[in-house]
């Protein structure tokens, strides 16, 4: 099952087609997409019922917001892919990953111009995201997709200088600057991939490939990082997880390259779709 952040509103994608679930549920269902985390499994189990086969109207991807625009809780994991560990020069995580948090005002859908901070290095950082669909508190690994609502694509953009200044480094506030965390275009349910464990992962910038990784070389994998946060902390119904990037961001590389205005990124996940974000100078 595939659905969409449509115009604000919570829709199935059915092939070509946008089934609004407000009107197709005769109003059972919220219009909100944020809202409908809290009745997940009373919702997959209308959708995999329901008649929809003549329902629906075509769309414009340009209408597409992020499939979970306002999580209470959006998590973000670093260090999870061991030749990024290298090419960050620290040493790889061996019983919890670094965890920081993201800002919320910083979410936007699959396409999506950014303004650059001024004076600061902005990079790149594809990710795997995985949207909570049952709150977990102290859940095994084993159990851990049974929790998950699905999956979608993301960005987890970060300004270098900030993230580096000062006594500590600043993760949460150089990761949060306005449309530093686009996500979408679709999310997508654990049960619509062969392996959930193994999808693939590229990003480009201007056409030309920077990273390619896949999700079976995650250091903790999407149940292992659920089973470690929810020991700590309990995730909620839509709360939001970044859980990492492989290798080939702007400052593992010689020279640093950093997104300059008029860059296009693409990022990409096998099976889900593609986010596309165009770089303004401020």
């Amino acid at each position: 099952m595939r659905i969409a952040n449509l115009s604000g509103r919570l829709t199935l994608v059915l092939g070509e087609r946008a089934v609004d679930v407000h009107d197709a549920s005769d109003h059972r269902f919220p219009a909100d997409p944020q809202a409908i985390y809290e009745q997940w499994e009373e919702f997959k189990a209308w959708a995999s019922e329901a008649d929809l086969k003549d329902a629906g109207r075509p769309y414009d991807a340009a209408d597409l917001g992020a499939p979970a625009p306002a999580p209470r809780q959006l998590l973000a994991i670093g260090l999870n892919y061991r030749e990024h560990v290298d090419e960050a020069g620290f040493t790889q995580p061996e019983d919890m990953p670094p965890v920081f948090t993201k800002f919320c005002s910083s979410i936007t859908g699959p396409l999506s111009d950014v303004v650059l901070p001024e004076g600061g290095h902005t990079d790149w950082e594809v990710e795997l995201v995985t949207v909570i669909g049952k709150a977990a508190r102290r859940v095994r690994e084993a159990d851990a997709w049974d929790h998950v609502a699905g999956l979608t694509v993301g960005q987890d953009l970060s300004e270098r200088v900030l993230q580096m200044s000062g006594p500590a480094p600043q993760f949460g506030l150089a990761k949060s600057y306005p449309g530093f965390s686009p996500m979408g275009p679709f999310l997508v349910t654990p049960d619509d991939f062969v392996d959930p464990d193994a999808l693939e992962l590229t990003c480009s910038v201007n056409g030309a490939e920077v990273q390619r990784g896949s999700t079976r070389q995650l250091i903790f994998s999407v149940p292992q990082l659920i089973a470690k946060l929810s020991e700590v902390l309990t995730l909620l119904p839509g709360d939001v997880i970044y859980t990492g990037t492989p290798a080939g961001v702007g400052f593992g590389r010689t020279p640093p390259r950093w997104l300059r205005p008029g860059d296009e990124l693409i990022s990409a996940i096998q099976g889900i779709g593609e986010l596309r974000q165009r770089f303004v100078a401020a």
